[in-house]
């Protein structure tokens, strides 16, 4: 029952639960029972005792997301797999600063990854809403770990019934996530897509953070959307409305090097040969629909015209792509692929794909490779033609 999850949460805060927390080793599935065990024989209740297994795996799982800080934090399972990572809530505070919001508002603020950077970057600290209660009180709980809980005020209500009295700034991260598991219609939002499009109507410092996934159709006009990777990982597509707003329809960012790369997505490249090297574009970059953008930076052309694989003969780092250079080209054929590979005594494979409906794992137990050197290949289409290429990354120089 909710009000028993919240109970046993709040006794998890009491000495006695932070004590217990403070006594479980770090978490590993295989100990967990034994672990569990040890806590009862020590003579903690069951259900202490299986909250605090539950924020042990839970932080196990954020150290990803938070790093060092996810053993001070709390979490829910929903909320750990929504929550914004640390790099991008803080950059996203700093344009709520730029613009001159003084109090924001956060919409299905969830267990409160952003709002201790909107508190701090709003001159009159923040508002956090959420629906469910027990996430409320995690956020809560979150809030004074961090020491920002006197700039935030938490309301327990429904998003779109959220009263906005004294709000000039509003953040919005609809859930994403159903009975049947992930949502990649935008109708299906919780709230829904067309509530993030009035909400922008009633305060015109909104922003709203979207499924990377969303159409590009569906994007509304003036605003700016925003694909974010972090460390190579697609995280978010963040839409700014009004003054959040810079003026470009599109753009990409990859953090943490803070890179970013702005355009409308009407560049055209030209696809071509294969070149010396071989570039792949970011994440957020072909999401953007921005790849032709980092073509022309490069110098390069498209290995594909309907595939996100840049191609050229000059060298060139970029934040914005990972380089490869370009050992062997060789039409799809897996005994002609097996036959090059072993004679290089290839046992570990990298396998990129793009264009192809080749399962990498499929292909890597056909190859049968048993060597002791390292390879990576791309399998891809050239001028409609199933193709290899045997690359190396690239190092800095």
């Amino acid at each position: 029952m909710p009000g028993d999850e919240i109970g046993a949460f709040r006794r998890l805060l009491t000495p006695e639960g932070q004590r217990l927390l403070a006594s479980l080793p770090p978490y590993d599935a295989a100990s967990a029972l034994s672990a569990a065990e040890a806590a009862r024989r020590a003579g903690h209740e069951e259900s202490l005792v299986a909250t605090a297994l539950t924020q042990s795996r839970l932080r196990a799982r954020a150290v990803r997301k938070f790093g060092a800080q996810a053993s001070s934090l709390y979490f829910t399972p929903d909320g750990l797999e929504q929550a914004t990572r640390p790099v991008v809530a803080a950059r996203r505070a700093q344009r709520f600063a730029d613009a001159g919001v003084r109090r924001v508002a956060d919409l299905c603020c969830g267990v409160g990854g952003d709002l201790p950077h909107l508190a701090a970057a709003a001159g009159n600290g923040a508002v956090g809403v959420d629906r469910d209660p027990l996430t409320c009180a995690v956020a809560a709980a979150n809030l004074e770990v961090l020491g920002v809980a006197e700039r935030v005020e938490i309301r327990c209500a429904e998003a779109a019934a959220a009263d906005l009295a004294g709000i000039d700034g509003v953040f919005l991260d609809p859930a994403r996530r159903g009975s049947r598991g992930r949502t990649f219609d935008p109708a299906a939002y919780s709230p829904p897509y067309s509530f993030v499009l009035e909400l922008a109507e009633r305060v015109p410092a909104s922003a709203a953070k979207l499924a990377p996934g969303i159409p590009h159709a569906v994007l509304p006009r003036g605003a700016e959307a925003e694909w974010v990777s972090v460390d190579g990982d697609l995280v978010e597509c963040a839409v700014w409305f009004g003054p959040l707003a810079s003026g470009v329809p599109r753009r990409a960012t990859i953090l943490p090097a803070a890179a970013t790369l702005t355009g409308d997505g009407t560049v055209r490249a030209a696809g071509g040969p294969v070149g010396r090297y071989l570039y792949e574009p970011d994440a957020a970059v072909i999401r953007a629909g921005l790849v032709a953008d980092v073509a022309t930076q490069l110098g390069g052309h498209l290995l594909d015209p309907t595939i996100a694989y840049v191609t050229g003969d000059t060298r060139a780092n970029s934040p914005f792509a990972t380089g490869y250079e370009v050992l062997d080209v060789l039409p799809f054929s897996l005994k002609r692929l097996r036959t090059l590979l072993r004679a290089r005594d290839v046992g570990r494979l990298t396998i990129k794909k793009r264009g192809s409906a080749i399962e990498p794992e499929t292909l890597r137990r056909q190859l049968r490779l048993a060597g002791s050197a390292e390879a990576t290949i791309v399998v891809t289409r050239l001028a409609g033609a199933p193709t290899v290429l045997v690359v190396d990354p690239l190092r800095d120089r």
